[in-house]
């Protein structure tokens, strides 16, 4: 599929090449919208005249939008197409953190399939990862408005929010650096952990592998590795509780999306605390706890991230999630989170859950998708609400046709999401402030978060 040239019309979508596999299934176009967000759509020639706009996850890092991203998703979403539905997808205007920037693309994406194409039958948006907050946040802030959408499917959803969703992140920079010292090094420029990486460095992500691998051989057979270092892996892995799999991108996270949220997002305050934490589970807790990094959120870098990325249940339409019981990089226990974020605002009856025993993050099983987005149509179409079961009893008809199985288990439910991250003492929440603190913060406009 041929990417959008830089010259593209703005505001009118231009016919392009379709994925390979979608080559005789649809009609595609690309092109950016006002904000300069790059998108893709797709129109099923059996077009069963629905939408799904989707939400991607990341956030990527770099200063513009990427005319690759929403290609690439929808070659990755192939399976909504193939089930009749029109897909649309931007790439959102910038990299980079911001929750209701990305929201807003997505919604931009939607009125323009209308303005071009018409208005579809239903409307539902998919988030997946990272773009699961997204959606979630597009629910409550376009989802009340008549005609705009009618459902939501979030997968892999990272739905804590961003004021406590990285907390776990926040553990392993500074877990890390007390075994590991060498990020940065005694000998390097010092600059608090909370920053993830100080703002001019100029390290990259092959650097950081090399320093992890440096610590504690993590790329190595265990074997291979030193004493010191399979002590460092050990205790890492057992007192942040990230699996070893995906310890490179949860650190990775934890230095360049860190820094981004810190410098370029909140002008250079701290959204982040690890205030009250308790670690426990190395070898040696008492020394850790004595030793490790300690620091204190800014009040207001919490209350806009909070404003930006946290959810405040206020749901209107029917949601439905999907979630790895053993997800390796949103563990599962944000759905926990998001369940009670959703009681809490007294909403909890647009939402159904579902859990499969998969162990992956960024691809489950494509019946199991498909079986979704015809779950939550359902839903809609004919108001009633489904279960777990018959999610779960829907889905070989789906794999009849994708064979790549069902694995839901009906009956999981995930343990509340402090189980899994500890808690942090103090703190602010968007759905906590006071209505004198909400106007105070739409002042200020949200300092660096906005787009």
């Amino acid at each position: 599929m041929t990417a959008p040239t830089a010259q593209a019309q703005p505001d009118h979508p231009s016919p392009t090449t379709c994925p390979p596999n979608l080559t005789d299934v649809a009609t595609c176009y690309t092109g950016q919208d006002t904000n300069d967000a790059y998108y893709a759509i797709a129109i099923p020639k059996a077009w069963n005249g629905s939408l799904v706009v989707h939400a991607h996850g990341g956030p990527d890092l770099g200063d513009g939008s990427d005319p690759e991203r929403s290609v690439g998703d929808l070659d990755r979403w192939v399976v909504m197409v193939r089930q009749g539905y029109a897909w649309a997808g931007s790439s959102y205007r910038r990299g980079g953190y911001g929750t209701r920037m990305a929201a807003e693309d997505t919604e931009n994406v939607r009125r323009l399939f209308v303005q071009e194409f018409g208005k579809p039958k239903r409307t539902y948006v998919h988030g997946q990862s990272w773009g699961g907050d997204v959606a979630a946040k597009v629910v409550e802030m376009y989802g009340s408005k008549a005609g705009s959408y009618d459902g939501a499917l979030l997968t892999s959803g990272v739905l804590a929010g961003g004021s406590r969703g990285y907390d776990y992140r926040v553990d392993l920079r500074v877990v890390y650096q007390y075994y590991c010292h060498n990020h940065p090094r005694p000998t390097e420029p010092q600059y608090p952990l909370w920053q993830g990486l100080r703002a001019d460095s100029t390290m990259t992500s092959a650097g950081l592998r090399a320093r992890l691998q440096e610590c504690t051989g993590y790329a190595s057979p265990s074997q291979e590795r030193t004493e010191l270092q399979q002590r460092n892996l050990h205790d890492i892995l057992a007192v942040t509780h990230i699996p070893e799999r995906t310890l490179e991108s949860h650190l990775r996270f934890a230095t360049f999306t860190f820094r981004d949220i810190v410098n370029n997002r909140l002008g250079g305050r701290n959204p982040f605390s690890n205030k009250g934490v308790r670690y426990s589970g190395s070898h040696d807790d008492q020394a850790l706890n004595a030793g490790v990094e300690r620091f204190a959120a800014d009040p207001t870098a919490v209350r806009d991230l909070s404003y930006d990325s946290d959810l405040t249940g206020k749901v209107a339409i029917p949601v439905l999630t999907m979630h790895a019981i053993d997800d390796p990089t949103a563990f599962v226990e944000h759905e926990a989170a998001y369940r009670a974020t959703l009681e809490g605002a007294h909403r909890s009856r647009y939402l159904v859950q579902t859990f499969t025993q998969e162990s992956e993050h960024s691809e489950l099983s494509n019946a199991e998708y498909a079986n979704s987005i015809t779950a939550l149509d359902r839903w809609v179409r004919t108001g009633e609400k489904p279960t777990p079961q018959r999610i779960t009893a829907s889905c070989p008809a789906f794999d009849r046709l994708y064979n790549t199985g069902c694995y839901y288990d009906p009956n999981f439910h995930p343990a509340p999401y402090a189980s899994r991250v500890n808690p942090r003492q103090g703190g602010l929440s968007w759905p906590a402030m006071t209505a004198t603190q909400e106007r105070s913060w739409s002042r200020i406009g949200g300092v660096g978060i906005a787009p």
